[in-house]
């Protein structure tokens, strides 16, 4: 008995820190979305109304067994996401060479990035019926702009996890005997911005006619940012 309780007590930092990163995610998920409520961006399901955000209106295609499985899918592809920069950082804590370098987190933070999407892609072939598919290319641009805008996410998504792999070697190597707050300082601090910039990027694609130039610019800025943060990073990382 007395063996389980220590090891109780050596597991519980970990997890109440690994608690708190998740409960200051939700946090700033949840300001992000009062902005996007208070200003109107943030739509509701008026299907019927004209002129509805243009993911309403692809939202709404989805059947109740399709919507869990989309969920399944995108639940998918954010832990990908998440593992892929833990990983880093635990290779990087562990002294494997190479491991916390700018063009390390920069590659393997792409690699997550495509396999993630490349998952999803996986399971939402298998949602959708030939009817609804073919109901919701007409509500979207052409083929060429949809391979577009696969790429700029890849590369929004893929720098961002650049930048958390950085963020999170950091962290680790300013340690001391603060690692774990480190880290949910960095999650909130850097949270903020990510949080900031999601949100204006939802608000120019979440319209009834997306401005491309709108979109493509705010893609670009967020993709600036995450690569100013890892550099920023790598200046701590030892």
């Amino acid at each position: 008995m007395t063996e389980m309780k220590d090891s109780m007590r050596t597991m519980a930092r970990p997890y109440a820190i690994l608690f708190a990163i998740a409960l200051v995610v939700a946090l700033l998920a949840r300001i992000g979305l009062a902005v996007m409520d208070a200003a109107g961006w943030l739509a509701y399901d008026y299907i019927s109304a004209s002129g509805v955000p243009m993911l309403d209106v692809i939202c709404s295609i989805l059947t109740g067994s399709a919507f869990v499985a989309f969920l399944f899918a995108a639940a998918l592809t954010l832990m990908v996401s998440a593992a892929g920069a833990v990983l880093q950082a635990a290779l990087f804590a562990k002294g494997v060479q190479g491991a916390g370098k700018p063009a390390a987190a920069f590659l393997w933070g792409w690699a997550a990035a495509a396999v993630s999407l490349v998952c999803l892609l996986v399971v939402a072939s298998g949602i959708l019926s030939g009817v609804q598919v073919g109901s919701m290319s007409s509500k979207l641009a052409g083929a060429g702009a949809l391979v577009l805008a696969a790429v700029c996410f890849t590369a929004f998504l893929g720098t961002l996890l650049g930048a958390a792999s950085q963020v999170m070697c950091a962290c680790i190597s300013r340690a001391g005997g603060r690692a774990s707050w480190n880290l949910v300082g960095a999650a909130a601090a850097c949270g903020a911005v990510v949080m900031v910039l999601t949100v204006l990027t939802f608000a120019a694609i979440n319209t009834a006619s997306p401005n491309v130039a709108a979109v493509g610019g705010l893609l670009a800025v967020d993709c600036v940012v995450n690569v100013a943060l890892l550099l920023a990073a790598s200046r701590f990382t030892k």
